[in-house]
């Protein structure tokens, strides 16, 4: 009788048998219930349960270079794997169409559990774009959700630096195998991030860019969190299918509206005609999400309160302050008092607004708060 199969070496096994996808190894879980339950079926079994003996048949060894390295990584400190029989394994995912058989994760999985808000945008985002994802992820951080993104250049690496800036976890779900980080320059940032949040991915070691599985990381992004914020992005930017997964997954969708004039709005523009929740502040956000349990005392705070940005003015913010006055004042009107672009203000107010400073008023105007 040949001794039981180490069960992670089963899973890793049937993950890389080649013709073996998520549809495929949810029907053999669903057929077998485990990996090694369906490695040790004689072919007449695995025949009758509508399934092709010849993926059974050509599972890599247990000696396979690549299951060794995937064990290799394994190894290391605050690297996990947590299959879909794991009780770790995040609800949001179970109920996606096409949940990942296995996730592996490099630092603390029980961030997964928590409420989490993806924010998603242009790889090449605007000043002010940037700013916008930086302040809105630490404030909504600070407040005690867990921010997840994708770890790519632009909106979504100033959302993750943006939650670990305002004290809070961040969740970078990426589309390469755990052991790669990309982009390379993102690399002390991932380690940020692991080490107080979680490093996602669904690809084994050794997986390197492939530009197919960016959509597929996508659909984990906005699984694991209860609602997707784009803060800026064009009518053909993948953040857009990052939305359109969340709607199939019955998920929020909000977006940041932009200047007219900015190609990188328009695609937060059409998902807002199409019913995407306008944001113009956090509240915004925690208004359309439902109850939810945050650490701390469990109350969302105001957009002065706990959890907002605490940083000094700097001198340009003084400038707008200054512009303002004591009576409420026109969008135009300031930029040409202030001599800012449309898309530098619009960040600047956004961050006063969300200290505490600046007060949005009826008509487009806005007004010092104190």
């Amino acid at each position: 009788m040949s001794p039981p199969r180490e069960p992670r070496t089963a899973w890793l096994r049937l993950l890389r048998t080649p013709g073996v996808g998520t549809a495929t190894f949810t029907a053999i879980l669903e057929a077998f219930a485990t990996p090694e339950a369906f490695l040790d079926a004689d072919a007449a079994t695995v025949r009758a349960a509508g399934l092709n003996p010849a993926l059974r048949d050509g599972t890599p060894g247990a000696d396979d270079t690549g299951v060794t390295a995937d064990l290799d990584w394994l190894a290391g400190p605050d690297h996990h794997l947590i299959t879909r029989s794991d009780p770790r394994y995040p609800d949001g995912l179970h109920a996606i169409a096409d949940p990942p058989p296995l996730l592996f994760v490099n630092g603390d999985p029980a961030v997964l559990a928590r409420p989490q808000l993806a924010v998603v945008g242009s790889r090449k985002p605007s000043r002010g774009g940037e700013d916008n994802a930086h302040e809105f992820a630490r404030y909504l951080a600070g407040s005690g959700l867990t921010i997840t993104s994708g770890l790519a250049l632009g909106i979504d690496g100033a959302a993750h630096a943006g939650a670990l800036a305002g004290g809070g976890t961040t969740v970078a779900v990426t589309a390469t195998g755990p052991d790669r980080v990309y982009p390379a320059r993102h690399r002390d940032l991932a380690r940020r991030i692991a080490g107080g949040g979680a490093i996602v991915t669904e690809l084994p070691t050794g997986t390197g860019v492939r530009r197919e599985q960016f959509p597929r990381r996508n659909r984990l992004i906005s699984g694991l969190a209860m609602g997707v914020l784009v803060v800026e992005a064009g009518v053909h930017s993948g953040s857009l299918l990052t939305a359109q997964h969340a709607l199939e997954q019955g998920r929020e969708v909000f977006a940041i509206p932009g200047s007219i004039h900015n190609p990188m709005a328009r695609g937060c523009h059409a998902l807002i005609r199409q019913g995407a929740k306008l944001v113009e502040s956090a509240r915004d956000v925690f208004d359309e999400l439902p109850p939810i349990a945050l650490p701390g005392d469990g109350d969302i705070p105001a957009d002065t309160g706990a959890g907002a940005p605490q940083a000094g003015l700097g001198e340009d913010y003084e400038q707008v302050l200054e512009a303002l006055g004591h009576d409420p004042v026109a969008f135009d009107v300031l930029a040409g008092r202030t001599g800012l672009t449309a898309d530098t203000l619009s960040s600047m107010l956004l961050i006063l607004e969300l200290k505490g400073h600046v007060t949005a008023c009826s008509g487009g105007r806005y007004a010092r708060s104190h």
